[in-house]
């Protein structure tokens, strides 16, 4: 199973930007969570949300509370973040981890490359 987080780019702040998290590599799996991450130039990684296997609860960081949004789509085995009134500080590189389950390995953590995400002000 890979595991690769996109969607990034360059942004004014103020706007948005959508990523994705995507699992791929069995016919058959299920994301049981899914956990945001970034880490920005000189900083520690941080986390900034997570959401669990029915798509229905979500967790943020303060950081990010009422700016960013996490959702999971069970049908594509994929999560996103939404992220609305971006600012500079919120430039970093953003990863996904998740627990997939598929038939031959079980239930696995799994760690995606990130994306780069640039707020300009």
């Amino acid at each position: 199973v890979q595991l690769q987080a996109s969607g990034g780019g360059l942004v004014q702040a103020g706007g948005s930007l959508r990523l994705s998290c995507a699992a791929s590599g069995s016919t058959w799996m299920i994301i049981n969570h899914i956990i945001w991450y970034r880490q920005a130039p000189g900083k520690q990684r941080e986390w900034i949300a997570d959401i669990g296997r029915s798509g229905t609860a979500a967790r943020y960081a303060d950081s990010v509370e009422d700016r960013f949004t996490a959702s999971k789509d069970n049908t594509k085995t994929a999560g996103y973040l939404q992220m609305d009134s971006l600012q500079p500080e919120d430039t970093a590189v953003y990863s996904c981890d998740a627990n997939i389950w598929t038939p031959s390995q079980g239930s696995i953590d799994y760690s995606g490359r990130g994306t780069q995400v640039t707020v300009s002000s």
